[in-house]
């Protein structure tokens, strides 16, 4: 949410220690969303292998939220 709160959830045996893991969402708008995936992921002893989107919103860059968790981040467009 980029104005507001909420949170995201996943059961703790989502993951296993060491899982790679891509994150797919449709929009990459600021980023929120998909960090705090990442970070749920890397609190489970998983790593973030990267994240793919269909259409991303460049001008509000949530690409650059991203980068720190992987610097593989794909959109429908890069194609």
């Amino acid at each position: 949410l980029e104005y507001g709160e909420a949170e995201i959830e996943m059961h703790i045996d989502s993951i296993n220690n060491g899982d790679n893991v891509l994150i797919h969402d449709d929009l990459l708008a600021t980023g929120g969303t998909a960090k705090a995936a990442a970070q749920l992921i890397n609190e489970l002893g998983g790593k973030v292998a990267g994240f793919s989107f269909l259409v991303e919103l460049s001008f509000l860059k949530g690409r650059k939220t991203l980068q720190p968790h992987s610097p593989k981040i794909v959109n429908i467009a890069d194609f």
